[in-house]
């Protein structure tokens, strides 16, 4: 997203993202674009296999995965053993559940220090922002 992108250029020391999983249940191909994505991961393609797949998450089908795999010049083989790997798929699921015990109803949902953002607009991000790193400050100062 080229908002996030924006706000972690602003904030390069404040602000890090975490990014977790949540599968949508009504998307047949959610869970095994996410077993992809982790599978990329692992050869330091994260990132540029997951803009690829939002890029075309209305068309992902097994053969969309593989050109975006062979598109990011990922090892063939180690990735499809990757998608098999089932510690990826207990990541996904564990991801799954600290969502819904946020309270998370859709993607992408984004939380601040654990506060739901609203607002999702520079100037949000910057409102919500503003109020962590002063609370950040007075519990630094004596």
């Amino acid at each position: 997203m080229p908002l996030l992108e924006q706000v972690l250029g602003q904030y390069p020391k404040d602000v890090k993202l975490v990014f977790k999983n949540y599968p949508l249940q009504n998307h047949k191909f959610a869970m095994k674009a996410a077993i992809a994505a982790l599978a990329a991961e692992s050869q330091g393609k994260f990132w540029e296999f997951h803009d690829l797949l939002f890029k075309d998450y209305n068309r992902l089908n097994d053969e969309k995965v593989k050109e975006i795999a062979k598109k990011l010049g990922l090892i063939e083989q180690d990735f499809e053993k990757k998608m098999d790997d089932p510690q990826i798929v207990q990541k996904i699921r564990q991801d799954y559940m600290d969502g819904v015990n946020a309270g998370v109803s859709g993607t992408p949902t984004l939380f601040i220090n654990g506060r739901l953002l609203r607002n999702r607009s520079m100037e949000g991000f910057k409102e919500i922002i503003g109020k962590e790193l002063g609370k950040a400050q007075k519990k630094g100062k004596p």
